[in-house]
């Protein structure tokens, strides 16, 4: 679902040769690290959507480089991190794996938590992506989480409008996107 949704959306499949790539870096460590912020959303179809979080960005980017990169650094070697030209993207993320970025300290003292979220089209505007964030939501401020952050691709203007009408509001803006964040005291 991670390289279906990958590309601010739409199918990655095709800007991808390991079609692991993306969820190793998205979603995969996210239910092993805090494991009580995943859901998963079926239908009759099978997987439909899910959101992944953690309470605690600065706790979680440690486990990372503690439990997480190492092994995919030994699958993924440094080397294949740089652009073979040839349009796909798995360098993208290996280079990811090997100089992970760290999320900035003055955004994570008001906004600790951050989530990743897939929605297929076939789920998309039905209300699973509001059901999926406010049970987030809920789940944070029982931990008495004061804030949350995400990223939007600048390819996703659909996401950015869906994360306002949340009560996201953008923090930053940059060339790839928009970090931004919900206050959870309210």
């Amino acid at each position: 679902m991670c390289l279906e949704t990958g590309d601010s959306g739409r199918d990655a499949t095709p800007l991808y040769k390991d079609p692991d790539l993306l969820a190793h870096v998205y979603a995969g460590p996210y239910p092993i690290a805090d494991p009580g912020l995943t859901w998963v959303a079926y239908d009759d179809q099978g997987l439909l959507g899910y959101i992944v979080a953690t309470a605690d960005t600065a706790a979680f980017e440690q486990w990372q480089e503690e439990a997480w990169w190492p092994g995919l650094r030994t699958r993924y070697l440094r080397r294949s991190a740089a652009d073979p030209g040839d349009g796909t993207e798995d360098w993208r993320c290996i280079a990811h794996i090997h100089e992970p970025p760290r999320t900035p300290a003055g955004l994570l003292e008001a906004h600790p938590a951050h989530l990743h979220i897939d929605i297929l089209p076939r789920g998309q505007g039905s209300g699973l992506g509001r059901r999926l964030i406010t049970t987030l939501t809920d789940a944070l401020r029982a931990r008495g989480v004061p804030g949350l952050h995400l990223g939007v691709g600048s390819g996703n203007p659909r996401a950015f409008a869906f994360y306002l009408a949340m009560g996201f509001h953008e923090e930053r803006r940059a060339p790839w996107g928009s970090t931004m964040t919900m206050d959870l005291r309210a």
